[in-house]
């Protein structure tokens, strides 16, 4: 993952890549996006998404922790993106219990939107959170009038690409050692909306 203040994006699969090793039953890892969707037959997340502010910084902090370890985004850049142009950020706040339990991000520079980041607490993964995080951004992104979304995604991270694939994405490109520390390469990915 890069820092925002370096022009890259987030690892778009957030929920924070971590190596698809230990994937849990339903697919996930921790920090992946999830199945494209709840798990079949498992508990759908009843959830209130809603835009992010500077308050939620604390929470994105431990999520972002909890997901990329290593290469977690700072407080600083997270609050950079939150507040940066052409920037709209959302959040997955848990009805039952009031706490945020997912977060994503899209940039907009005037013709095409980028998908920043989705990241899906742990204990809330395998839900849908990141399948409808990712189709706010894509709702988004269309009201804005972008013609393409692009993203980046760790190339090891398998539940994150069914989730971009059955969202619509195709790959077109891969970037060598895109995510640091870890020198892992990414796929870029498209889809029009």
């Amino acid at each position: 993952m890069t820092s925002p203040g370096d022009g890259a994006p987030a690892d778009a699969t957030a929920d924070a890549d971590a190596v698809p090793q230990g994937a849990a039953p339903d697919g996930t890892t921790p920090g992946d996006a999830g199945p494209a969707g709840p798990v079949p037959g498992g508990p759908v997340a009843d959830v209130l998404l809603r835009p992010l502010v500077a308050a939620d910084l604390d929470a994105l902090e431990d999520m972002e922790e909890a997901l990329f370890g290593g290469g977690a985004w700072s407080r600083a850049s997270l609050a950079e993106e939150l507040a940066g142009p052409g920037r709209w950020y959302v959040g997955a706040q848990d009805r039952a219990s009031g706490e945020l339990v997912g977060y994503a991000g899209l940039w907009f520079d005037g013709y095409d939107g980028q998908v920043m980041t989705v990241g899906t607490r742990p204990d809330a993964q395998g839900r849908g959170v990141g399948r409808m995080l990712l189709d706010a951004l894509l709702d988004h992104a269309r009201e804005l009038g972008a013609g393409d979304v692009l993203l980046e995604v760790r190339v090891d991270n398998e539940p994150a690409l069914r989730l971009y694939e059955r969202a619509g994405f195709e790959r077109f490109g891969r970037r060598k050692g895109y995510y640091q520390p870890e020198n892992v390469d990414a796929w870029t990915m498209r889809r029009k909306v």
